[in-house]
């Protein structure tokens, strides 16, 4: 089956520096890189990779980055035939430092893609037509992604909702939702705490459960990730690999979690293919370009 994903996509400028720098302060780098990058797109270039079919439903601007942007996306393993390129505004733009212990820090300038509209829900719901799993974020308007959501509900189509970057959701958002996945901080954002351990995500699966969620998949960092819904509840260990960039971590898990829900694999074995490829997508600098194969992956699970 098929995976279409509407929200965001990006130029990413990401430069790598000994760490990151203080306020006022000026740092030399060691290198810099421009990928296409975006919340929604890293996610449809994981499953394109992953092996699913996988359309992707976004905006860029008539100018050099989107230009750029288009023909540096043409190879991906992604139907980019839904993205409109809009004259009235930029692309959007992500600028990113990533220091030695791969932690780093982010500013987006978001561009076309908060000019979504009734145009990305028709091409959403036509894509719907031949796909299983729809993937949403948090860079696009709140509200298109709710309506494509509910074209989702009408379709059948499994809604994964990455609620990043965080801020509180409406009511709605948790009813349309099927699979929910916030890391810590947005976790503390949606519910009020930030957990530490597996008992304390444990308490905020319930609570978004309650409020609507079919499953509540609770990312823990380093620490690896908790899900729960009305029929099972567990937890996957972290996978170990050498990090170098984190910058696309939970674009990948989301990426390679709609995958095996797209195969119908079930919940546990869907979570553990979500860590396996946001582990792997922290061995690689860059966003999208970070994103792993299926063999990759079937390597790594098998370890």
């Amino acid at each position: 089956m098929a995976v279409v994903v509407l929200g965001s996509i990006n130029m990413d400028l990401t430069t790598y520096v000994p760490r990151l720098p203080a306020p006022g302060e000026t740092l030399f780098g060691s290198s810099f890189i421009t990928v296409p990058g975006g919340k929604g797109f890293n996610q449809a270039v994981a499953a394109g990779r992953l092996g699913a079919p996988t359309q992707f439903i976004g905006r860029v601007g008539d100018d050099a980055f989107g230009k750029g942007v288009l023909e540096l996306v043409a190879d991906e393993p992604v139907d980019i035939s839904g993205i409109l390129v809009d004259p009235d505004s930029g692309t959007g733009l992500a600028v990113i430092s990533v220091d030695e212990a791969a932690e780093n820090a982010i500013i987006v300038i978001s561009g076309a893609n908060m000019t979504h509209d009734g145009r990305e829900v028709a091409r959403t719901r036509e894509a719907l037509q031949s796909a299983n799993v729809l993937l949403l974020q948090m860079e696009s308007p709140l509200e298109t992604s709710l309506a494509a959501a509910q074209a989702a509900q009408d379709t059948g189509a499994t809604v994964i909702f990455d609620p990043a970057p965080a801020k509180p959701l409406p009511a709605e958002a948790y009813q349309l939702c099927h699979v929910m996945t916030p890391n810590e901080l947005e976790t503390e954002v949606l519910v009020g705490f930030r957990p530490a351990n597996q008992t304390e995500a444990a308490k905020a699966a319930e609570i978004l459960l309650e409020r609507g969620v079919d499953t509540a998949v609770i990312k823990l960092g380093a620490q690896g990730v908790y899900y729960q819904s009305a029929a099972e509840s567990g937890f996957v260990e972290p996978f170990t690999v050498n990090a170098i960039d984190t910058v696309a971590a939970g674009d990948a898990f989301n990426g390679g979690l709609a995958v095996a829900l797209a195969e119908e694999r079930p919940l546990p074995e869907a979570i553990r293919w979500g860590a396996a490829a946001g582990a792997l997508a922290t061995t690689k600098p860059g966003a999208s370009s970070a994103m792993p194969t299926r063999a990759e992956l079937e390597q790594l699970l098998k370890k």
